[in-house]
């Protein structure tokens, strides 16, 4: 099941976004397995770890680096998130996988990349977000960027760049025949994220000051507001005609909010929305909004978000093993992917004798 049955691939195991490439993979059908440290426990409950076996192997052992290449020279990609020179060290480089499997694509997963003055250096997601910019633009005016969590650069900028360089690699394969190394860089990721921001400032429509432009919390209609009940509702009625049905529905008829674009009004736009918004609860604001063209959403939390009637009628979550998470996406109109299973434990020898089969 799944547009990528018969695809072989080798994880290396590390955390973040390397693992949610390779349970992407898995989920998209590809034979993954992961390879982990001697010792390392399997939770069923990992979901970044579903969908695949993991198995134990000592990669800094001669015995366990073998092993590594001997399943190497059976896959179609490789995935390691270790810092650079890890594999290299460990016999498990480019060059020694590209001698057993010339057509084997490599995928690298850091933060910095395999290069430049600080690839040797620890980091996390938002060391990597707040270098390449993306950081400084959120948050509000005179308060410090908060993190937002690690969707950015671990997930959006590395597990799915990373996921764009070994697929497009291993498509070239077909023409070429030969594989190559995917040097994937959050730093590189974020960036490439940041386009449509570059793009507007080169045409004088975003300006370097966070909180004071369209898309960062500035304009009266893009933004979140609390409710009479403390919980919250996301608006993001840009077109004029969604914001005129805002104004329509919410009763903004006052000149105040006559000129959508006129910057200098936002701010006192803006408390007067909240002040209307603060008058009703969440629930009372969905019935009046929820499916209309004022581009509106409740901000949902965990708990409540898989239990959303859009949701539920996509089956957007599952729960597999009693945990809730995530359905594979996108959605196949012939090669569905199947349902994701629980992380496993495996032996190698059940891995060589599935992958020969």
């Amino acid at each position: 099941m799944g547009p990528l049955k018969g695809i072989k691939v080798v994880e290396l195991s590390g955390i973040g976004p390397a693992p949610f490439a390779a349970m992407v993979l898995a989920d998209l059908g590809a034979d993954v397995v992961r390879i982990v440290r001697p010792g390392t426990p399997v939770d069923p409950a990992d979901v970044l770890s579903r969908n695949r076996p993991t198995v134990e192997v000592d990669i800094r052992s001669v015995q366990g680096q073998a092993d590594v290449l001997g399943l190497t020279a059976k896959a179609d990609i490789l995935i390691e998130g270790f810092r650079p020179g890890v594999m290299e060290k460990n016999h498990l480089g480019p060059v020694e996988c590209h001698a057993v499997n010339p057509r084997l694509v490599y995928g690298r997963m850091t933060g910095w990349g395999q290069t430049g003055p600080l690839a040797p250096a620890a980091g996390h997601d938002i060391n990597y977000i707040a270098l390449t910019g993306a950081l400084h633009s959120i948050g509000r005016p005179g308060e410090a960027p908060p993190p937002p969590v690690n969707y950015v650069g671990d997930f959006g900028g590395g597990g799915m760049l990373l996921l764009v360089g070994v697929l497009a690699a291993l498509h070239e394969v077909t023409r070429s025949g030969a594989g190559q190394v995917i040097d994937a860089a959050m730093t590189d990721g974020t960036t490439l994220l940041t386009s449509f921001i570059h793009g507007l400032r080169a045409m004088g429509h975003w300006g370097n000051k966070p909180g004071s432009n369209l898309l960062d919390g500035a304009a009266p209609f893009y933004d979140t507001y609390r409710c009479a009940d403390g919980r919250f509702v996301a608006i993001g009625a840009i077109e004029p005609q969604f914001y005129q049905q805002l104004r329509t529905l919410c009763g903004l008829e006052d000149s105040l909010f006559a000129e959508q674009m006129n910057c200098s009004k936002w701010p006192s736009q803006k408390q007067a929305m909240a002040e209307i918004i603060a008058s009703r609860s969440r629930d009372e604001w969905c019935t009046l909004l929820e499916g209309t063209d004022v581009c509106f959403a409740p901000v949902l939390d965990w708990e409540e978000a898989p239990q959303h009637a859009h949701n539920q009628a996509r089956e957007t979550f599952l729960t597999v093993g009693g945990v809730v998470q995530p359905a594979p996406a996108p959605r196949f109109s012939r090669t569905s992917p199947a349902t994701p299973q629980p992380a496993r434990a495996s032996s190698l020898g059940q891995v060589l004798q599935s992958w020969s089969s």
